[in-house]
């Protein structure tokens, strides 16, 4: 009767080096795309909620023939740091705060208010014949802010808004 021998078999270490060497590569590429998919899905929130600050607006433009007159207040109210640090899900969150939207005649006329926490700060300035909406924020605490701004004119008795953003690299 013959006897086998087993025939380890295994990787060697230069297999292992080339693997882990493979892995480096792909995730230095991949975690700096990550981190722009990030921000971009976070300055997602100003242009949609400065969206329907433009409906809302061209809504009332459709009933009054004049856009919200008024300054509503900043809100919701960022603190001394800004929204980072603001006690939200994240850190750099402003805490919800719809007190402060119903509180503000202007925000009510608009019938607009955020009842989640949120990455900006919206503001608002109206007349009857035009208005200019922001939303500023902070979206990852490096004191640099990014502002959308959103204006809206009455040609001829058309509403029209056009909305400005950031420019692709800023924060």
């Amino acid at each position: 009767m013959k006897l086998f021998q087993k025939v380890q078999r295994g990787f060697t270490l230069i297999e292992l080096m080339i693997v882990v060497a493979i892995i480096g590569i792909l995730a230095a590429v991949a975690i700096p795309a990550f981190m722009d998919y990030m921000k971009k899905s976070k300055k997602t929130e100003a242009s949609l909620q400065l969206n329907k600050i433009s409906k809302n607006a061209k809504s009332y433009y459709g009933t009054t023939s004049s856009y919200v007159d008024g300054t509503a207040v900043e809100a919701p109210t960022k603190g001394s740091s800004g929204c980072c640090g603001g006690g939200g899900k994240d850190t750099n969150h402003c805490k919800a705060d719809s007190a402060a939207f119903t509180a503000d005649d202007t925000w009510k006329a608009l019938d607009f208010q955020i009842d989640e926490d949120t990455l900006f700060v919206y503001n608002y300035t109206g007349t009857g014949t035009g208005f200019t909406a922001t939303a500023v924020g902070d979206l990852d605490c490096d004191t640099t802010e990014i502002t959308y701004t959103l204006v809206g004119t009455a040609d001829k008795g058309n509403p029209a808004t056009v909305l400005s953003e950031p420019a692709i690299n800023a924060d």
